[in-house]
């Protein structure tokens, strides 16, 4: 899966382009949909359970995933 930079910046050395850094855009994805789903669920309920933030994290970089893959299509 091709996972390039979500904002790159380019990184140089002796006026030559070596790479481009910065979040990648699984990450930027992934941090989206978290941001969806706190704001679409009770927090309360996800308090009850003992791993809810290791729940939502990989939810996010599951929604994250199927998202690069629909790129790729």
């Amino acid at each position: 899966m091709n996972n390039p930079p979500a904002f790159p910046v380019p990184f140089e050395w002796n006026n030559e382009l070596i790479q481009y850094v910065g979040m990648t855009l699984r990450d930027y994805m992934a941090a989206r949909a978290m941001q969806g789903l706190m704001h679409n669920y009770d927090i309360c309920d996800f308090l009850e359970h003992k791993d809810w933030l290791e729940d939502i994290s990989i939810t996010s970089y599951q929604i994250a995933d199927a998202m690069m893959r629909a790129r790729e299509k």
